[in-house]
């Protein structure tokens, strides 16, 4: 199995209050830095669609 290691945003800082990302046998994986053992699995197009829209404001209304 090919893991990477997990991998969080410059901007985040020493915080512990980020998403982590990282890659295992071509599968995206992403968690919480505060709630490690929950992990989301996709795939690179899928979460390269995700960043977009996160990129395009997409999910602003979410952060109210």
């Amino acid at each position: 199995m090919s893991r990477s290691e997990w991998q969080k945003s410059t901007f985040s800082g020493a915080s512990n209050e980020c998403v982590e990302v990282r890659v295992v046998d071509g599968t995206v994986e992403l968690r919480e830095s505060d709630a490690g053992d929950i992990v989301v699995r996709t795939t690179p197009p899928k979460f390269a669609k995700f960043l977009q829209g996160i990129k395009a404001g997409e999910f602003d209304h979410l952060t109210t």
